[in-house]
């Protein structure tokens, strides 16, 4: 089986997928492809994870055309803006999304329209079906078409390093070298669910590609509201997340010891295992049973992206028999840079550089910490019509400039934070965000965590650093917590009580509203009020 999935989520039976024939439906909807003309052309594929999605992104490259992911929850304009800049010719998209691919199609003069459903007019499984019986009468248009793998192939915008609204170029050759590096170092299952949105590279290029060249089954999650079930049902062997899922997991389990009364059990499971541990015997499987029954019980493996990973979390996975190999990398990079193996996991770093890219910190200061600069062959090709943004992010050797800081330990990168979002304090000294957030994300009570340095209308000597809170009702409101602030004081107090001077939080914000995130529940600090009187 090569991919698992239920059209109606709630369905007792998954439909199964084999690798032969998803063989054969990327033959199929390639050649339909190519006799509608569409080789060379830049194709707009809108839509949540789902086979058809999958579907269409190999038989897009094997068509010799160029795949334009786009977030589904954009809003219309925004995406009529980009697949217009994009140079789209061709509209797939989910179902669900007719009204703004009416609204896509005009504004970006786009008038071929396909849906990414198995049945119907205009469906990716009409055009399969049309595509087979072409295939089958001549497999010449198929096999006799030309693949530059060097080429622009895939044309992901995102932020980047140089602000919204930049394509990143990207080859096949970016994807396939990036994905060939990383497999040899990591001992995959043979099952694993796929939650990540797939218009993001992470998610497309690391289960999408990745998993298919380890042939490993990938069953295809119908969102996060069905994540707990799915799990449970589909009992994966490994899984590849944001840091959010983990933390968010890492929260639910503790309340739930918390609210059976287990709290004593599980600390004494905890201490026995160690000390078994010692002496070679491994009985976490079984100690932690419970604890891992929520994963499907087989899980024993989490590769982690995107953003930092609090070192309580992993060790809290690690004491239940769940390894957390954390990784780095970005969209520039097709993405992955670095990752820890399952020989060798360096904590609190990000793992190793791919031996196909050479990377060095840049500028460094007292504390060996720089920018982090990479140059391989999982580098982009450049911005999409942009040869200014393209200088700006390349130095004279060529080295792409990843706008991280970070150093390198035991071979290892360990990342400090995001270069835009370091804060420089008027005495000089440099504060990391990051680290903070790292420190305190873990907190009960605290969902999630965004510091920066607080501007003062009284001027730059009244600036503080500020830890803005946004709390877990759930925990907040079983625990009867009815003054939020005071309660998560403390805590801060603690951790100014072992911090620099410099880097001592001045002042705790709770928020009423969620943080504005994208669609990888990252936080979009541009949209932050930072004043503080």
């Amino acid at each position: 089986v090569g991919y698992s999935f239920r059209r109606k989520p709630m369905e007792k039976e998954s439909e199964k997928i084999k690798y032969t024939e998803l063989r054969d439906d990327v033959r199929g909807l390639t050649t339909e492809l190519l006799s509608r003309g569409y080789e060379g052309k830049h194709i707009a594929v809108i839509g949540k994870n789902s086979y058809e999605w999958i579907l269409s992104y190999f038989s897009i490259l094997s068509a010799n055309a160029v795949i334009v992911p786009l977030d589904r929850d954009w809003l219309a304009p925004d995406l009529a803006d980009t697949a217009l800049k994009a140079e789209c010719e061709v509209l797939i998209c989910d179902t669900d999304l007719k009204e703004k691919a009416a609204l896509i199609s005009e504004k970006a003069g786009i008038n071929d329209v396909y849906y990414l459903t198995n049945e119907g007019e205009g469906s990716i499984g009409e055009l399969v079906a049309a595509g087979k019986a072409k295939f089958a009468e001549s497999q010449d248009a198929y096999f006799n078409t030309a693949i530059d793998a060097d080429k622009m192939s895939i044309l992901v915008f995102t932020s980047g390093t140089t602000g919204k609204g930049k394509g990143v170029m990207l080859s096949q050759t970016n994807v396939l070298s990036d994905m060939s590096d990383v497999i040899p170092f990591i001992d995959f299952a043979s099952k694993s669910v796929s939650v990540l949105p797939p218009h993001h590279t992470f998610g497309s290029s690391v289960m999408i590609v990745g998993h298919l060249m380890i042939g490993c089954e990938i069953y295809i999650s119908a969102g996060l509201r069905y994540i707990t079930k799915e799990l449970k049902d589909e009992k994966p062997g490994h899984l590849v997340l944001v840091p959010l899922y983990l933390e968010t997991f890492y929260r639910k389990i503790l309340a739930n010891i918390k609210a059976q009364g287990k709290e004593k059990k599980f600390a004494t499971g905890v201490k026995l295992s160690k000390f078994l541990r010692f002496f070679g015997i491994d009985l976490r499987k079984k100690l932690f049973k419970d604890v891992r029954a929520a994963f499907g019980g087989e899980l024993t493996m989490i590769i982690s992206g995107g953003a930092p990973l609090n070192s309580e979390v992993v060790d809290f996975f690690e004491t239940v028999g769940i390894s957390t190999l954390n990784g780095y990398g970005i969209t520039e990079c097709a993405p992955i840079i670095s990752v820890n193996h399952s020989k060798k996991n360096i904590r609190g770093s990000v793992g190793f550089p791919l031996g196909i890219d050479e990377v060095k910190i840049a500028e460094e200061n007292e504390d060996d910490e720089g920018e982090i600069c990479v140059k391989g062959s999982n580098v982009m090709l450049g911005y999409f019509k942009d040869a200014e943004a393209t200088a700006e992010v390349f130095d004279e050797d060529g080295f792409f400039r990843t706008g991280d800081y970070g150093k390198l330990e035991k071979g290892a990168i360990v990342i400090t934070g995001r270069k835009k979002n370091l804060i420089i304090l008027s005495n000089g000294k440099n504060v990391y965000p990051e680290e903070i957030e790292s420190e305190l994300i873990a907190t009960p009570g605290i969902l999630d965590i965004i510091v920066y340095e607080g501007q003062s209308k009284r001027g730059l000597e009244h600036n503080a650093i500020v830890a803005e809170v946004y709390p877990d009702m759930e925990y907040i409101e079983k625990n009867g917590i009815t003054d939020i602030k005071a309660y998560l004081q403390p805590y801060v107090d603690e951790y100014n009580r072992g911090a620099v001077h410099y880097k001592k939080i001045g002042l705790l914000k709770v928020r009423d509203e969620e943080f504005p995130k994208n669609t990888l529940r990252k936080i979009m600090r541009f949209k932050l009020d930072m004043t503080i009187d």
